[in-house]
């Protein structure tokens, strides 16, 4: 069938524009930068960081408030998704909160999981939030995977906690054994290594909660310390960071301020990333938090033998955004280039689609784009930005449409940065995007670093 076209117009222009993207609300884009004694530039935000309850235990009771029968986390079962909505939480989480008072833990005797990300794990974090106690989640591959351990008794040693949490006994057993367990409680949702002295997770769900739990909760400020988050200890061992309550709903009202359109319908994220993460742990479980959404944990991994379990969950459940790493989509694009069905479900609702880590090559960039296209017939805003494990951790983000790779966008509210030059001229923003000219010529390219300013 032969395309219609208009008279009055051009048809071979028509046809060579790029789709439009898919509607979305961004923030205004409002940057000062000013030159700095010794060299550089700062940047800042000229939107003023809005006010906000500092507490994350009451940012968990506004949601349950706010959607009560809403789901808040499902994940995978025997025979179909477990789900947990947002009413059947709370009085677990109080629960389990009132059980760590009990116990006298504290930033000297924090919570420690070694087990990665689902819903009693969840629970347990929103707990600890709850008591103002502080929880350190620690990545598996310490447990699992090193054969002696060395990190794991690292972490372990700095923390002291007062109670460590496992899903299940039977893979962490050898992890426990070679841990001084002197004055620590091993709790487990299953005991599958029969060993001796376990407590059952659903013991301290079922404690009765009392006047300290809503004295915990109401005293939580933005000083109370949420988590002991690890470093990656690639290149050492593991540094441990303090996450405050303030830092972390800070950078949800941060993050509330450059992407409104979270809050016109209650996000829905499918996510693998673990929680002993950033990125994962804070910035994207908090958005659920934040907005009343839901919360699906994928237990799928950007890897061959794992990829199909991702792909699974995505071809059930449309997310409305989504987040990954530069590996994540290049394990996924075979399969929306070749699925159509997967790529509909995929790209139905969702409104950007966000890659952290790294750079996402301009490739996967430009493939990413076409299979959106192809399934809803719009491109998807794709966007970045940068922080630290340190800044709870956005700092900088894309919150304007962009056409290639690498952007990490400019300062969120409240967030000043120093951008230190090597051998720059001029900087200078033009639409919301930083740009660089260099003195060097022969194509050198330009070179700058961020620093804490």
């Amino acid at each position: 069938m032969q395309r219609p076209t208009n008279p009055g117009m051009d048809s071979t222009a028509r046809v060579s524009e790029p789709p439009p993207y898919r509607p979305i609300a961004f923030g205004p884009v409002d940057i000062a930068c000013d030159g700095v004694s010794g060299g550089g530039f700062r940047l800042c935000s000229r939107t003023p960081l809005a006010p906000h309850d500092q507490s994350l235990s009451r940012m968990f009771r506004a949601a349950a408030e706010a959607g009560p029968d809403r789901v808040f986390l499902a994940e995978r079962s025997t025979d179909g998704w477990r789900t947990l909505t947002y009413a059947a939480s709370r009085p677990i989480v109080d629960g389990i909160a009132a059980a760590f008072l009990e116990r006298g833990l504290s930033a000297e005797r924090p919570v420690m999981v070694l087990s990665g990300n689902s819903i009693d794990h969840a629970l347990l974090m929103l707990a600890a939030y709850t008591a103002g106690i502080p929880i350190a989640p620690i990545s598996v591959a310490y447990s699992l995977q090193s054969r002696n351990h060395a990190k794991l008794k690292h972490v372990a040693a700095l923390l002291q906690p007062g109670f460590i949490y496992v899903a299940d006994t039977a893979p962490f057993a050898g992890a426990l054994g070679v841990l001084d367990r002197t004055g620590i409680e091993i709790v487990a949702s299953h005991n599958g290594a029969q060993l001796d002295g376990v407590t059952s997770l659903a013991s301290l769900a079922a404690t009765r909660p009392g006047a300290g739990v809503e004295q915990a909760v109401a005293s939580s400020n933005a000083n109370t310390i949420a988590k002991f988050l690890f470093t990656s200890g690639s290149t050492g061992l593991p540094k441990g960071v303090i996450n405050t309550h303030g830092m972390l709903t800070a950078n949800q009202q941060q993050i509330a301020q450059i992407w409104p359109f979270l809050a016109e319908v209650p996000p829905v994220l499918v996510d693998w990333l673990p929680w002993n993460h950033t990125f994962g742990g804070n910035h994207n479980f908090n958005i659920v938090l934040r907005h009343a959404g839901t919360f699906y944990i994928d237990a799928g991994k950007p890897m061959p033998a794992l990829v199909g379990e991702t792909v699974r969950n995505l071809s059930e459940i449309s997310p409305t955004v989504y987040f990954n790493v530069p590996a994540g989509y290049a394990a996924l694009l075979p399969h929306l280039e070749r699925d159509g069905a997967f790529a509909n479900n995929f790209f139905a609702k969702v409104r950007f689609i966000f890659y952290a880590g790294a750079a996402l090559p301009q490739d996967l960039w430009t493939r990413l784009e076409a299979a959106a296209i192809r399934a809803i017939g719009a491109r998807i805003p794709l966007i970045s930005s940068w922080g630290t494990t340190e800044t709870a951790p956005l700092a900088t983000a894309c919150h304007f449409l962009t056409d290639r790779s690498g952007m990490i966008g400019v300062p969120a509210p409240g967030v000043e940065v120093k951008l230190v030059p090597g051998g720059l001229t001029r900087v200078a923003l033009t639409e919301g995007s930083l740009v660089v000219n260099s003195s060097q010529g022969g194509g050198t390219k330009d070179t700058w670093v961020l620093e804490a300013f």
